[in-house]
């Protein structure tokens, strides 16, 4: 009677695990379907049920990551893929990968030092990585800009601070000018209006190159950003 039961519990364990294994890769592709067609939320609800019913089904935890950062849920993103790498134990390319989409998402961030660490993480893992490879290159980069920035502004107020401390010259507008050297009010009134339109074309020269380069540096942010996509399962 004993065997006989133990042997139909073990039956109905084993009939309900193959019917749960069954939903988690239902899910899984629904879940896959979805975020193909860029409906991340119907997706990242589809992952998270399939994790329910396993909680260690790997393509829906490593899915639900990239779903995350998505729909700029950074935070997340970083949590979940973070939560993958304790899973995953086998697939080195895999979880290179997932390295790989933390330091996007902390790039997102603006965390230039903690996403440069999470690359090269990627590449200790898997060294023929172009894509990380060049994606640790553009934030090395970012690094280095942000420094010549800080040394530039230190430069500066540096000079400044010098310039102010230089003895200043007598003042010379309560000397009495030779008649010689008066001039003529009308005279004055054109030089004045010469520097005027002087300074407005030189302004608009300035104003045309700060408009050139944001241009410019946005059409190279969009190339970065095409590069920083995500690596899917």
């Amino acid at each position: 009677m004993k065997i006989k039961l133990i042997i139909l519990l073990i039956s109905v364990m084993s009939g309900f695990s193959l019917s749960a294994q069954k939903a988690v890769r239902k899910n899984t592709k629904q879940g896959n379907r979805a975020y193909n067609e860029q409906k991340y939320e119907q997706a990242a609800q589809k992952y998270e049920q399939a994790i329910k019913l396993n909680p260690n089904a790997l393509e829906a935890n490593y899915n639900l990551g990239n779903t995350l950062y998505k729909q700029n849920e950074w935070d997340k993103s970083i949590e979940q893929q973070n939560h993958y790498l304790m899973l995953e134990k086998e697939n080195p390319l895999k979880i290179a990968s997932a390295w790989h989409n933390i330091g996007n998402a902390i790039l997102h961030k603006k965390d230039l030092e903690k996403s440069m660490e999470a690359y090269k993480m990627a590449l200790r893992i898997n060294p023929n990585d172009d894509e990380t490879r060049y994606n640790l290159a553009v934030v090395q980069k970012m690094i280095d800009d942000e420094q010549q920035d800080q040394d530039q502004q230190k430069e500066q107020n540096k000079d400044q601070k010098d310039d102010n401390q230089q003895p200043q010259p007598p003042d010379q507008q309560d000397k009495q000018k030779k008649p010689e050297e008066q001039t003529e009010p009308e005279q004055m009134s054109r030089d004045n209006a010469r520097q005027i339109l002087q300074a407005i074309e030189q302004d608009e020269k300035e104003t045309q190159k700060r408009l050139n380069e944001m241009k410019a540096e946005e059409r190279k942010q969009q190339a970065q950003e095409n590069r920083r996509q995500n690596k899917d399962w």
